[in-house]
């Protein structure tokens, strides 16, 4: 069995003959700034030494731990970071194991922070603080990188996150500085759960394309959903007007993404946004609408809009009114003229 030495020294050894193949930096352009991209994988490693670069680079990269070596695999792993204002992203994806942040590890740090880790797949039992949950794929937690904690990958199959690094100073200062951070899934929150989700994929989906500064505006958006979602663990709180404004935005992407469905009802809405169908007609009701009357205003908005934008000798009514989501023509004509004070037809005509 090989020593801790030994170890360090096959790694320090891969390090240094495959720096060019395991590891790679490149720029990606943006209008307002490039994002500074880093990659690793063992691919280029011999298989006996890729633990050893895993532990020693791959990890180092990210964040000071002590993984435990599977036995009985062909060991593999990979990573991508990229910068998102003060914080990144990092996508790390490798056989299920045991990984351990021992005390020493966190005195070693140079650095303090949070890892909000969306779970991509695979699934583990993660232990911090006193508290133990289970991370399963599609679910979003926060961990505290200065305390000391142990996460048991659970071998149904690889392990996929993509982490995002938060700095200790990027919640306090929405959080104040006396402000315990536990350990927590935060997308188990009934109201807030759903917009954090969707937004740490929407950014970890978009991150690499997206310019710097559209990136690291969408993490602020992030890390402000991320204050709430904690504040509410914390304390219980009731749910709050910034809260239900986000959730109501949140309503409204869901609608504007199925304006063109035909038979749309408030539970499909309901069901996308990630809320109950009553908190749909309430949230509505809260601005002085309600659903059905919000979905007729967009969709005669589109469709008004689309009536100015075409030729009328390649596009008739009928269809541009079937494209929006109506049915009935003459049940489009009779509202679009109750809502515009004349028939679709003589609209089109006016540009």
């Amino acid at each position: 069995m090989r020593t801790s030495k030994s170890m360090n020294v096959i790694a320090n050894s891969c390090l240094a003959r495959t720096e060019a193949n395991c590891s790679g930096s490149e720029k990606l352009p943006g209008k307002s700034g490039d994002l500074l991209h880093r990659s690793w994988t063992t691919a280029a490693v011999k298989p006996s030494e890729r633990f050893a670069y895993y532990r020693e680079a791959i990890c180092q990269a990210f964040m000071r731990v002590t993984p435990e070596c599977p036995s009985g695999i062909e060991f593999s792993a990979n990573g991508q970071s990229i910068g998102l204002g003060n914080g990144a992203l990092n996508r790390v994806q490798f056989p299920a194991h045991t990984t351990i942040r021992s005390r020493a590890d966190v005195a070693a740090s140079d650095r303090r922070g949070f890892y909000l880790n969306l779970r991509l797949a695979g699934e583990s039992v993660v232990e911090q603080a006193g508290c133990t949950f289970v991370q399963s794929p599609g679910q979003v937690s926060i961990i505290d990188s200065d305390r000391p904690f142990r996460f048991a990958h659970q071998p149904s199959e690889p392990i996929k996150v993509a982490s995002f690094w938060v700095p200790a100073d990027n919640l306090r200062e929405r959080l104040g500085p006396a402000f315990d951070i536990k350990p927590v899934q935060l997308s188990g929150d009934p109201h807030l759960g759903s917009l954090i989700t969707e937004t740490a994929r929407t950014l970890n989906a978009k991150a690499f394309s997206m310019e710097a500064n559209e990136a690291a505006r969408l993490f602020e958006v992030l890390l402000e959903l991320v204050a709430l979602g904690l504040r509410r663990e914390s304390h219980g709180v009731k749910e709050s007007t910034s809260i239900a404004h986000a959730t109501l935005l949140s309503v409204k992407r869901a609608i504007e993404t199925k304006l063109h469905e035909p038979g749309l009802k408030a539970v499909d809405v309901a069901a996308a946004a990630g809320v109950s169908e009553r908190y749909v007609h309430m949230l509505l009701a809260r601005t002085g609408t309600t659903f059905s009357d919000y979905l007729m205003e967009r969709r005669l908005d589109g469709a008004a809009a689309d009536l100015r934008k075409v030729d009328p000798l390649n596009q008739n009514v009928g269809n541009i009114a079937f494209d929006w989501g109506f049915v009935d023509l003459s049940h489009f004509s009779r509202r679009f003229k109750q809502r515009f004070g004349m028939r679709p037809r003589d609209w089109r005509n006016q540009k």
